[in-house]
């Protein structure tokens, strides 16, 4: 097999696998190179090197991010998940914030962080998966650092956004 130059790896075959693996380009070109040139051969790609990007970035310190908070739609409980990263500005990204929101309605239904980062998403994504492939794809370190479940005997936890911080109560029948 001939190892295919540069200009036979086009920006566009870059991009596509970018998009479909959310790797870097660098990675992105260097799997490509690997691979002849072959995006059905670098299958697991972003599984590979998020792994890799997430143990290096394992011992930084994340201890900026948000506090997402969770109530069931009819009475029941609430949830509060911590999420966090090494920046403030990676709490304003949308991907991390979606993410978040998504961890907090596992928490609806299993406590404590290891059984919550051992869950799936409502789209099928086991929660540990889910931040290892954001570690790769923001490039910083992330961790799901703590969770609380509120509930109440009678009545239901509802939830108040002041000034664009959720608060939990619990409101009593």
């Amino acid at each position: 097999m001939k190892e295919l130059t540069m200009a036979e790896i086009t920006a566009a075959l870059v991009k596509d696998l970018r998009e479909k693996s959310g790797v870097g380009m660098m990675d992105c070109k260097k799997a490509l190179q690997e691979n002849d040139g072959d995006i059905a051969g670098v299958d697991g790609l972003a599984a590979r090197k998020g792994l890799s990007k997430a143990a290096k970035k394992a011992d930084r310190a994340a201890a900026e991010g948000l506090v997402p908070a969770r109530s069931a739609p009819t009475a029941g409980p609430g949830a509060l998940i911590e999420l966090n990263a090494e920046t403030d500005f990676v709490g304003k990204n949308d991907t991390f914030q979606a993410a978040a929101r998504d961890i907090a309605e596992v928490a609806l239904t299993v406590e404590g962080v290891d059984a919550i980062a051992a869950a799936k998403t409502a789209k099928g994504e086991v929660v540990s998966d889910m931040v290892t492939n954001m570690i790769a794809t923001i490039g910083e370190n992330m961790r799901l650092r703590r969770s609380a479940r509120l509930s109440v005997r009678a009545g239901s936890v509802s939830l108040y956004l002041h000034k664009r911080r959720a608060m939990a109560s619990a409101a009593w029948a």
